[in-house]
């Protein structure tokens, strides 16, 4: 019995630890999402109206923060 708790504890331990590194990436590529849409907006915005007004309001804007990190 305590052979398999030290097994489950060890696999538990591998599964914390590629929880954590699999966080880590999801918050980078998030942060690099929200940066990319930053630019976009802009993009759009310069595009549509060249006179520097921004009157967009059809993109997503569900982030939090600008998006520049």
């Amino acid at each position: 019995m305590e052979r398999l708790n030290s097994k489950l504890y060890v696999e538990n331990c591998y599964i914390m630890k590629e929880n954590e590194r699999l966080r880590k990436k999801a918050e980078l590529l998030n942060q690099e999402n929200q940066q990319l849409l930053f630019q976009l907006k802009q993009k759009l915005s310069k595009t549509k109206n060249p006179n520097g007004s921004n009157n967009d309001n059809n993109l997503c804007s569900s982030s939090s923060g600008s998006g520049q990190s």
